[in-house]
């Protein structure tokens, strides 16, 4: 690995970068924001390429920096060369720096999952390869499975916490149906609309029973231990909210000995 001082002319923006959306996790610091940082303190962290058979190199990991660098006017730009990258692997590498970064808009994110999984065919190759765990993989690539619309809803304004929601959402309605179901559990926080998708078993026609049942705070105060999970009446809520303040319970045994 070389680290050479590269004309940004030079640089072309490899569609092995996984970062599409510029304006993903960009909220705190724009584009305008790095540049000016770099006119003040220079690039702190070089970008990294690969060269291409034309003389030309392929721009791998460090997009914003690039852009920034070219808005404000530079000629030149410090890069790491690698010439030990196949297609895979700078797809992995531009992945991993963009997460560590900044995070990425989640679809951009699933399909460099997607990309990597059909090179191995293998989730915990994958999570080896990225440091992702098998499950959050999963998770991301069932995304996929979104309708348009939703998968324009899924930036990271929104946030990680929204992904999970929208992934089961994507596992338990067909395409045609997703609009219509991400209207009946929008506005709860994603506990609750897990618990909607998950009590609907796929049938759109629950949905709007189930959310009248969560505005009525039906799933709010939950019980899960040991696989046992249920809703609490008021009174029982209160029952059990004062034994704790008497400190008579300590253990799920002696609440149900207790509630009996």
């Amino acid at each position: 690995m070389d680290i050479e001082e590269l004309s940004l002319d030079e640089i072309n923006i490899s569609e092995f970068n996984t970062r599409k959306d510029l304006g993903a996790g960009t909220e705190e610091t724009s584009l305008d924001d790095l540049a000016n940082s770099i006119q003040e303190k220079g690039l702190l962290n070089p970008i990294t390429v690969r060269k291409n058979k034309d003389g030309k190199y392929d721009l791998i990991a460090g997009q914003r920096r690039f852009l920034a660098s070219k808005k404000i006017g530079l000629n030149t730009i410090p890069a790491i060369i690698r010439t030990d990258l196949n297609d895979t692997d700078a797809t992995i590498i531009s992945l991993i720096e963009n997460v560590q970064r900044a995070d990425m808009n989640p679809i951009d994110k699933a399909k460099a999952y997607k990309t990597i999984y059909e090179k191995y065919n293998d989730y915990t190759k994958v999570a080896q390869e990225t440091g992702v765990s098998v499950s959050t993989i999963k998770k991301y690539l069932t995304l996929l499975n979104l309708s348009p619309i939703l998968q324009d809803k899924l930036t990271t304004s929104d946030g990680p916490t929204g992904i999970g929601a929208l992934s089961k959402l994507a596992e338990t309605f067909s395409p045609s149906e997703q609009t219509k179901a991400y209207e009946e559990i929008g506005g709860f926080k994603q506990s609750i609309q897990l618990e909607i998708l998950k009590r609907s078993e796929g049938d759109l026609n629950q949905l709007s029973g189930l959310r009248n049942e969560a505005m009525e705070g039906a799933f709010d105060t939950k019980t899960c231990t040991e696989g046992l999970c249920f809703s609490m009446s008021d009174d029982l809520k209160e029952q059990i909210k004062k034994m704790l303040e008497e400190q008579e319970i300590i253990s799920l045994k002696e609440l149900v000995k207790k509630l009996k």
